[in-house]
């Protein structure tokens, strides 16, 4: 008892912080809804042409701001309030999903709508991903950042899982407008959350760095002094390219190959979500960061996807990927907690936007790419692409990183960032 007491204590610790809780509910909420209109843009652009380069084009329009754009959000990040940066970008989502689920329930829905309602939520993200990222260390400070990403991977991930399960009812039901409809209450829920929150206990930093502070090229030179977060931004931009195109390879599974409907799509994804909360309760109890669970994790995650590939039936993809999600979880959040941990704190927000371009942004080039393939190879091999991408990343990893490095505790990780130093000069 003793011990599944300490390790409850342990994984749930940052759920202990009120302002986090109240994050936590709201974004969960969230979450659950922006799963519910992923599923329900996808499927409505299967169904008005049925293409998967359309698919994949629609999916690019949507994260092109965040490579285009990325550097300059990273600065607006760091130089304006996250919070009052969040009641601006949930608010105005709010309102574009009430827009599209009232043209989709009219009928009054076109492809151009789409391909502009993707881009406009691109726009919005770019500036909302790295305010959140960078907000939850202002929320439970260094100490227990390793515990908020992995439950917030956890919890994004669990939404992975009910929202698709949420979307594929409502649309086999009332209708694919019902989902962008219960997206557009969930942003409500944020601006709620981030109302009732207690400004002085936040953890903000005081803004330290030199006369290149406000420059907006600032952030591309400090990564690439820093070899850790370069490294580890290089490895999750071929990640994000290639394997992470899910929104596109998963629905042409089930559709072409399995010849199922939306239900079968919502069916994977949740799968994938399960298996992704598993690895987030599983990262949010450990206490170490290391380089060499970065690497391995990438490589398993490689090795999961390639598998789910050649899976004959339905089920068997499934659950081929349970372990895609575990593995691509805690892969994210130990890289994700590396970086922030090793960035200084004026320059976090500008890091975050760049690792939101590397796992986002990179959609831009790698969506047309798998849905071209998914369409004229097959769906098969557009994730097959995707695992072996993973495989890649993994290697450079391996080659730049695991040599000679020894585990970090997050204290030890602490200690070592209030010296100046950084986890490189830390081998053994």
């Amino acid at each position: 008892m003793h011990i599944i007491k300490a390790f409850g204590e342990a994984t749930f610790a940052s759920l202990k912080i009120r302002n986090y809780r109240l994050f936590f509910i709201g974004q969960g909420l969230s979450d659950i809804g922006t799963w519910m209109q992923v599923v329900a843009m996808g499927w409505l652009v299967l169904e008005l042409t049925g293409s998967g380069v359309q698919l994949g084009s629609v999916l690019a329009l949507r994260f092109a701001p965040l490579l285009v754009l990325g550097v300059l959000a990273g600065h607006v990040v760091d130089s304006f309030d996250k919070r009052k940066l969040l009641y601006a970008t949930q608010s105005v989502s709010a309102l574009f999903a009430f827009t599209m689920s009232g043209l989709v329930y009219t009928g009054a829905v076109e492809m151009w709508m789409v391909f502009l309602a993707a881009l406009i939520f691109g726009f919005i993200d770019v500036v909302d991903r790295p305010s959140r990222q960078t907000f939850v260390h202002e929320i439970v400070g260094p100490e227990n950042l390793r515990n908020a990403v992995a439950l917030g991977s956890t919890r994004a991930n669990l939404a992975r899982a009910l929202g698709p399960l949420f979307a594929g009812t409502l649309i086999a039901s009332v209708g694919i407008a019902f989902c962008f409809f219960a997206n557009a209450f969930s942003f409500v829920a944020c601006v709620i959350a981030l109302f009732l929150m207690h400004a002085d206990e936040l953890h903000r930093e005081p803004q330290r760095g030199g006369s290149d502070r406000g420059h907006v090229l600032a952030g591309l030179h400090y990564v690439a002094s820093m070899p850790l977060i370069r490294t580890i931004l290089i490895s999750m931009a071929l990640v994000g390219t290639l394997s992470y195109e899910f929104q596109i390879s998963l629905p042409l599974l089930a559709h072409t190959t399995f010849l199922g409907g939306a239900a079968d799509y919502a069916a994977l994804l949740s799968a994938m979500g399960i298996g992704s909360v598993m690895g987030g309760l599983f990262s949010a109890g450990r206490r170490v960061i290391s380089v060499h669970e970065f690497v391995l994790w990438a490589f398993l995650f490689g090795v999961s996807i390639c598998v789910t590939a050649v899976m004959p039936s339905l089920g068997l993809a499934l659950i081929g990927m349970i372990f895609v999600g575990f593995f691509s979880i805690a892969m994210s959040s130990t890289g994700n907690t590396m970086i922030q941990l090793e960035s200084a704190p004026h320059m976090r927000g500008r890091v975050m936007s760049l690792w939101s371009m590397a796992l986002f942004g990179s959609t831009l080039i790698g969506a047309p790419l798998i849905g071209y393939i998914g369409e004229y190879a097959s769906p098969r091999w557009a994730l097959a692409v995707g695992g072996i991408a993973a495989l890649v990343a993994a290697y450079l990893a391996n080659r730049r990183l695991l040599e000679g490095y020894k585990l970090l505790s997050i204290p030890a990780f602490m200690s070592v960032r209030r010296e100046g130093m950084v986890v490189e000069d830390t081998k053994v």
